[in-house]
């Protein structure tokens, strides 16, 4: 690989195989670009206890035709999907349990297993709500890939209602 190849490789944005190709959003033949490659489907509300970390189960959908690597992708210069809520949002991440990824590999480079999610996947936050209500504007952050190339990586915003009671 050259050194172009592998700072490309670093950064996240070479998938197996893909000889440092990106996916256009506006180009041709691309239509899953147009939307978001991935979708959060709920809970729009949840109501917490205060101050007692409280499992949230999100879950989210994959567009069809893509795929994103895991929480633990099968190799350090693949960006794993991860989860966050930022700093003064009435509520904070405890911690989150992420589903094992499903093992796939691309005909360009048969030999090279990836771990990814594929369809809908959901993750279990442990969150802490402060009293009252909030609206939590969660991060998932990824990298969306087909079978020949991926996408420059992407955080989505996660929106939820918290009720600290």
């Amino acid at each position: 690989m050259t050194i172009a190849g592998l700072t490309l490789a670093a950064l996240g944005f070479v998938a197996p195989g893909a000889g440092g190709q990106f996916v256009s959003s506006t180009g041709p033949g691309q239509a899953a670009a147009k939307s978001e490659a991935v979708q959060y489907l709920f809970p729009e509300q949840v109501s917490l206890a205060t101050g007692k970390p409280s499992l949230v189960a999100l879950h989210f959908r994959v567009a069809p035709g893509l795929h994103i690597n895991s929480h633990t992708p099968s190799a350090d210069y693949l960006i794993g999907t991860t989860f966050s809520i930022p700093a003064g949002a009435g509520a904070r991440l405890a911690d989150a349990s992420y589903p094992a990824g499903t093992e796939m590999t691309l005909a360009a480079d048969p030999n090279t297993k990836l771990s990814v999610y594929t369809g809908e996947f959901a993750i279990q936050a442990r969150m802490v709500a402060s009293p009252g209500n909030h609206l939590v504007q969660g991060k998932l952050r990824y990298q969306a890939c087909d079978q020949r190339q991926c996408m420059p990586p992407k955080t989505i915003t996660v929106p939820i209602d918290v009720i600290g009671k």
